[in-house]
């Protein structure tokens, strides 16, 4: 037999381990590619969903818009999954774009108006009309009924869209928001744990998985949605979370990571973000889960607590003071000690002390649909940390028009929801910001003041009394459950009737606009068909032939500032022959000739008629230099002559008399003028004859 060498001997071992290497390879690689062509095949058959935040327009394949699908990452039943707006903006970027991304919950999002009630459109008309030659895409990625999760989550997204500025608004939510501490809608209880499980969901086969979960568990009884329920309820399974317990400091703790990331993630990449800080209703809102005590420690509380309230009922300001302070001092986690104890001092004109015992009971209310003073104090706190990161103080905002600086019904509809008021206030807060922090250009001298924006924001009575009769609703309901709510089956208009259908009986936005405008036209109402079509072309900035049609009632109100603004919006969109005459003729006539100078060198490049404009655009030249010599010398009159003349030639009878009568102004005497009034009248007196 012959003798293995020592090489021989070491081959052999080698190849062993080579085999055992090798098996160890396969025993985890081959599972591992099971599971990616399980993957590959779930993707090629489109299983599941596309959780990524944008997708390409069906309209226009050069544009992306907000996917419909991108919530349903969030909630682990998507059958109350939320979906936001569908607002245009461009694949590729155009350099004369400025690019707003808004992130947040219901209240960012306009609830209960939503469309031109919210923040995001008031500002979006005030920037359109100070800033007319900037292309503005403002980008609202805001739903109902998600909090700082889903906002983390879509950031990491929007940081790759070449975002200008991000504004977030968010907090409210945080407990009952999908993957809240205390929502229906959660998967765990550390942040970290949970975003890994959110990043494990863009798997198909992990949707796969989580599916069956959620059948099986169905199967097996358990316990479905209340089709009878609100939104609200649905969403709420810890309705008594005390302040400060353990639940309560869930809450704060994935707010304070998920927005530290948030704002550490627009650091790292130098884009400018804006974050709100939170308003809420303290004065007029009631808590809905006030805590007592039976404990012998605090004997003596309940009794004086509802001495109090009686006496309060019965207006003895000075019993009540008494015997709520005598509660308080017993036991000082009372939600509705503290409102008492505020109602009273506000009678009684000590709003300071008023306002911290509103407060005070905000944060004591164990139903936690308000945002505690806590997540204020931390958003201050980051903002602080991360340069580039700003704090938009909308409280102080709003406090300075609430009154005696408590806020109130005066601003807010229910428990955490702006009116149209504290809406436009936002969008004031937020808009003075970009500027301040040169997002925006530098102040036009036509800027739209805020008095100005609440006078002109095109607000219609539809989005107004949708907004009145979802809050009725929602009031008529748990947790308000008040039985004495307004009817809002009072229909005794046709606004009113549109506006019911729009709430109540899933009408589309869009259809019901349309219905408007096709009313007020048959009605001869222009003004408030021209205020529809300004609200459709704030929802389809992208739709050119909106912003015409306006453009042509605009003309038919004599509003030549709005017709001119119109038809250039219309023009920079979809460019034609015909707007661009139009633009240059009205500019020529309102005496801008370096305005008109674009549109008259497009209309000669693109020329469908038999003009020729080669002469028009001569003498405008010619009128732009003369105007730089009259701006130096504005008593030069042959200057000023020779525009007036200018203006005649080109049939401009305007332009011609405007200057005419300021040589006039200088010299009544002056024979050049006289007879350029004249022949100017001769001209006007033949047209009228023929």
């Amino acid at each position: 037999m012959p003798v293995k060498t020592n090489s021989q001997l070491s081959y052999k071992g080698l190849s062993k381990k080579r085999i055992v290497l090798f098996k160890g390879i396969s025993i985890i690689l081959i599972p591992l590619l099971i599971l990616l062509l399980i993957e590959v095949s779930l993707r090629v058959f489109h299983y599941g969903y596309n959780f990524n935040v944008f997708v390409e327009s069906s309209e226009d394949h050069d544009y992306l818009v907000f996917n419909p699908d991108a919530s349903k990452k969030y909630f682990t039943d998507n059958r109350i999954a939320t979906t936001g707006n569908r607002e245009l903006f461009k694949k590729k970027k155009d350099n004369n774009t400025i690019r707003i991304f808004v992130l947040g919950e219901s209240t960012t999002i306009g609830y209960p108006y939503f469309h031109n009630g919210s923040f995001h459109r008031w500002m979006q008309y005030r920037l359109t009309h100070n800033f007319p030659n900037k292309k503005f895409e403002i980008i609202n990625l805001s739903l109902t009924a998600v909090n700082s999760y889903t906002v983390l989550g879509f950031a990491k997204q929007v940081v790759n869209y070449e975002p200008d500025a991000v504004l977030v608004y968010t907090g409210h939510n945080e407990f009952y928001g999908a993957l809240g501490a205390g929502s229906t809608q959660n998967i765990g209880s550390n942040p970290y744990i949970t975003n890994l499980i959110l990043k494990m969901r863009d798997m198909r086969l992990a949707q796969l998985v989580i599916n069956v979960y959620e059948k099986t568990k169905t199967a097996f009884g358990s316990k479905e949605l209340n089709p009878g329920g609100s939104r609200m309820q649905l969403m709420v399974a810890s309705q008594e979370i005390p302040y400060y317990s353990a639940m309560y400091e869930k809450g704060v703790i994935q707010f304070r990571s998920n927005m530290d990331k948030l704002l550490n993630l627009f650091n790292e990449r130098h884009i400018p973000l804006f974050v709100s800080n939170l308003v809420s209703n303290e004065k007029d809102l009631k808590p809905f889960v006030s805590f007592s005590s039976d404990n012998q420690k605090f004997s003596g509380f309940k009794k004086n607590l509802t001495l109090g309230i009686n006496a309060f009922e019965n207006r003895d300001l000075n019993a009540a003071d008494t015997y709520l302070k005598k509660a308080d001092q017993l036991y000082n986690f009372s939600a509705d000690c503290n409102y008492y104890l505020g109602r009273i001092n506000y009678m009684q004109q000590d709003f300071i002390q008023a306002q911290n015992y509103f407060i005070k009971a905000k944060d004591l209310d164990g139903l936690r649909f308000r945002a505690p003073e806590q997540f204020n104090e931390i958003l201050t706190q980051l903002c602080k940390k991360y340069p580039n990161t700003y704090l938009i103080d909308t409280k102080a905002a709003f406090e300075a028009y609430a009154g005696h600086h408590i806020i109130g019904d005066e601003l807010m509809v229910d428990h955490v929801h702006p009116n149209l008021q504290g809406y436009a206030i936002m969008s004031d807060v937020f808009y003075r910001a970009i500027k301040k922090e040169h997002i925006v250009p530098a102040t036009t001298e036509k800027e739209m003041t805020f008095e100005q924006l609440l006078s002109n924001m095109p607000v219609n009575t539809i989005d107004s009394l949708s907004g009145v009769y979802r809050i009725l609703n929602l009031k008529r309901h748990w947790p308000y459950n008040d039985q004495h709510s307004a009817d809002t089956n009072k229909i005794n208009s046709e606004e009113a009737t549109l506006a019911y259908d729009l709430t109540f009986k899933n009408a589309k936005w869009a259809d019901i606009m349309n219905s408007l405008y096709s009313y007020y036209i048959t009605n001869h109402q222009l003004l408030k068909a021209r205020n529809v079509l300004e609200n459709l072309v704030l929802e389809y900035p992208t739709d050119a032939d909106l912003y015409e049609r306006i453009a042509m009632i605009s003309g038919e109100l004599k509003d030549n500032e709005n017709t001119l603004f119109y038809f250039k919006k219309s023009f920079n969109l979809l460019p034609s022959f015909d707007k661009a005459r139009f633009l240059f003729v009205n500019y020529l006539k309102l005496d801008e000739p370096a305005e008109a100078m674009p549109y008259l060198n497009y209309a000669i490049n693109n020329n469908t008629s038999n003009f020729n404009l080669y002469p028009v655009k001569n003498f405008t030249d010619q009128i732009i230099h003369l105007q730089d010599e009259y701006k130096k010398d504005t008593t030069n009159i042959p200057v000023i002559l020779q525009i007036a003349n200018a203006y005649l030639k080109m049939d401009n009878k305007d332009g011609a008399s405007k200057y005419a009568e300021k040589v006039l102004k200088l010299d009544k005497k002056n024979k050049v003028a006289l007879l350029l009034l004249e022949q100017i009248n001769n001209k006007s007196k033949n047209i009228v004859r023929n």
